[in-house]
């Protein structure tokens, strides 16, 4: 579906909402074989187009020629994170020179006046960590936490702005109920409660640890919950009713509570003794993409309605509706963490961002930051290259960079303001 472009990018005020951009390590980075991603790549079927995240973008190596990019468009904020499998080759053995590369585009970052948000875990392991059960054994948490310190004072003086843990619901539901990522089981929900039991109880304490580690200084840590609005399928239905509820609850409710609020359900077993009921967060991490229509417990669209390329519904209102139901239930500052479309010929995204930055502008609610995924079309995991959320053009041969009709106008936007 084409939407029409948006006449100017100036139709509303965003009353100084912070505008930039998303970004995830093995997505982009390149030359890295010793995470989990890169061997389900190697899995004939896993990936859909049977490319693998060894080139991505090149980022590793060209990231000064993006950082040169990202500064040009005038976006002020830039959410990234560091892999995992690079900082810790081997349990346990840190690489130097991997953190002084991160340390050296940081620096240039705020250089250039770029405010770095880092991630921490953004759906990649170390193989090492992964064939001693990822994060369905008990001391999975401590051994992150390790490497989360490790960063933190590696990094802290660059950094005090951190994003724990991407997309726990999405990482967990992927790998250990659909089967479409690593490990790639489906149906095990032992496994499934056992990750986002592990997981929450990991945001939990690296909160605590980074505001220990960086104290007085103004840190800020929270975490990227992906919040989807269900809608039943019918309203006049109460099964359909019923159902977009439970989803609701079960996909993100139940560790909306654990890792903002500290309490955990039965469903996550209980409360753990390391864990106090309290808040576990500075600001609200929202990535927010589409809509639900619910008949049953799977993904469904609403006939007759917009979709992106890879199906699914675009619906500006939506992101309103997750962030108001979020903040009523864990009040606090809300930062879009990520938002963004499918577009491979861009002849919507512009449309896309006018829509749902003025969603978020005529709310009422308190948005201080909008990130938009992504800055140069990545590797999209399982998809592989195919997708295209860029606001810039690669050209997966050439790795040519070319700024796309919607990266001048989200850099417009972010220029003035709104």
């Amino acid at each position: 579906m084409s939407l029409p472009q948006p006449p100017t990018p100036h139709a509303y005020s965003l009353g100084g909402m912070r505008i930039g951009v998303a970004t995830a390590a093995t997505q982009i980075e390149g030359g890295d074989t010793g995470n989990q991603w890169y061997e389900w790549s190697l899995q004939p079927g896993r990936v859909a187009d049977g490319s693998s995240p060894l080139r991505a973008t090149d980022h590793w190596n060209r990231w000064r020629e993006d950082t040169e990019l990202l500064a040009s468009l005038g976006l002020p904020l830039y959410r990234m994170g560091v892999e995992w499998s690079r900082l810790e080759p081997h349990r346990g053995r840190f690489d130097p020179e991997t953190l002084a590369h991160y340390r050296e585009e940081l620096s240039a970052l705020r250089e250039r006046g770029i405010e770095p948000l880092v991630t921490l875990h953004h759906f990649s392991n170390p193989t090492w960590f992964e064939r001693a059960g990822g994060w369905t054994v008990p001391d999975a948490v401590d051994t992150w936490l390790r490497f989360v310190r490790h960063v933190v004072e590696g990094l802290g003086d660059l950094v005090t702005e951190w994003c724990t843990i991407n997309e726990p619901n999405v990482y967990a539901t992927g790998g250990y109920l659909f089967g479409e990522m690593p490990p790639g089981r489906t149906g095990d929900w032992r496994g499934l409660r056992r990750v986002l039991r592990h997981l929450a109880v990991a945001h939990c304490r690296a909160y605590h640890l980074v505001h220990e580690l960086q104290p007085g200084r103004g840190t800020r840590v929270g975490f990227a919950h992906h919040l989807r609005v269900f809608d039943p399928l019918d309203p006049g239905n109460p099964v359909h009713r019923g159902l977009a509820r439970l989803s609701e609850h079960l996909f993100q409710d139940v560790l909306s509570d654990a890792m903002l609020g500290g309490r955990f359900s039965r469903l996550l077993g209980g409360q753990p003794r390391e864990v106090r009921p309290g808040p576990h967060y500075d600001y609200l991490g929202v990535n927010y993409y589409s809509r639900t229509a619910v008949s049953r417990l799977a993904d469904g669209t609403f006939p007759g309605e917009p979709v992106n390329d890879l199906g699914w519904e675009i619906h500006p209102q939506g992101l309103v509706d997750v962030v108001r139901g979020l903040h009523e239930r864990h009040p606090g500052p809300v930062w879009i963490t990520e938002n963004g479309v499918c577009d491979g010929s861009d002849a919507y995204r512009a449309r896309f961002l006018h829509d749902h930055l003025g969603a978020l502008a005529g709310s009422g609610l308190p948005v201080e930051r909008y990130y938009h995924w992504c800055f140069v079309d990545n590797w999209e995991w399982s998809e592989g290259d195919v997708p295209r959320f860029g606001i810039v053009h690669l050209d997966h041969s050439s790795q040519e960079r070319t700024v796309k009709d919607s990266g001048r106008f989200l850099s417009e936007a972010a220029r003035r303001g709104e």
